[in-house]
């Protein structure tokens, strides 16, 4: 016997999570016109690189705007578990630009490095480049708390991924700053190849949580404990749970469990135990669907029937 929640019709709605990303797509063509022009007065190999990670922001918000409006479409026949798996794939797609980026960026300023032409009209290339920084990083807060409130991984992606824009402008400014000061012309193609090492790095985590996003990875350990102590919680004498399975795709969690009941318990009294669990669960975490497969504990295939049983056993502590 199973018995299992109903998502609630909320969460299929996301017309609060295409604004922010409109947002982000704006700031985007900004941002490239500010620094394009900033590199195009200056000739710095650094702020060409700033440049080119703000043409990744843009293909990246595009990218996420269409994944939001992907994910938001209700259940179908081909796809009954909904369609929010597609933010796993657009945050890997990011990545993949992302290492496209870093590798542009570092042909370039190892190609500077060997030319080694000066920079020139600093001022004015700073000052530009300064003001896209400010919007990215008013952008990039309005996304990751957009992102946090919404439980929206597109959004927390975006925003993390300007915030590293942020970072590489920051970063950018300071080397180009040490060039006016000190007239050393090299640092600014070291400075990008330096920009180009952190970029990879953001790359190769956006790989890997959308590859784990992609292969089911179980829920973050500390909201598997709040799962287990609120099943915990709700059972009575002579009953137990396990088989617990949990993953995410896009802002919702799933998880299923094998609740074990004495076999004299009525189907009535299984099934209102289930919904109390079930409603348990979703105060506690939010977005979450819940499937409970019921079963008599005196049964001895009961204990028989998923190959997680091995492992949950390995895994519980010596003396229980």
């Amino acid at each position: 016997m199973e018995s299992s929640c109903r998502r609630s019709a909320e969460t299929m709605t996301e017309p609060n999570l295409k604004l922010p990303i409109l947002l982000s797509i704006t700031a985007a063509v900004v941002t490239i016109a500010l620094k394009t022009a900033a590199w195009w007065v200056t000739g710095s190999v650094g702020l060409l690189s700033d440049a080119a990670e703000s043409v990744v922001n843009l293909v990246a918000a595009g990218l996420a705007y269409l994944a939001l409006l992907y994910a938001a479409q209700p259940v179908d026949r081909e796809h009954t578990y909904g369609h929010e798996k597609i933010e796993f794939f657009s945050s890997g797609l990011e990545g993949g630009l992302i290492f496209f980026a870093a590798l542009v960026i570092a042909w370039s300023a190892v190609e500077r490095l060997l030319s080694g032409p000066a920079v020139q009209s600093l001022d004015l290339g700073l000052a530009l480049s300064s003001v896209a920084a400010l919007i990215n990083l008013g952008v990039a807060r309005l996304l990751l708390r957009a992102g946090r409130r919404h439980r929206s991984i597109v959004l927390e992606a975006d925003g993390q991924h300007l915030m590293t824009d942020v970072w590489t402008s920051v970063g950018v400014l300071l080397g180009l700053g040490l060039v006016l000061l000190t007239g050393q012309v090299w640092l600014d193609p070291v400075l990008a190849l330096l920009v180009a090492a952190n970029i990879l790095w953001t790359g190769f985590g956006l790989v890997r949580r959308s590859f784990h996003g992609l292969m089911d990875r179980a829920l973050p350990d500390e909201e598997l404990a709040r799962i287990r102590e609120v099943i915990t919680s709700h059972l009575g004498a002579g009953m137990a749970f396990h088989a617990l399975r949990t993953r995410q795709a896009g802002s919702h969690r799933f998880a299923d469990f094998h609740l074990l009941v004495p076999g004299a318990l009525s189907v009535q009294s299984a099934h209102e135990l289930a919904d109390r669990i079930e409603d348990a669960l979703r105060a506690a975490l939010d977005n979450l669907e819940v499937t409970i497969h019921i079963e008599p504990i005196e049964e001895r295939t009961a204990w028989e029937d998923s190959a997680l049983l091995a492992l949950e056993e390995r895994s519980r502590p010596q003396g229980r």
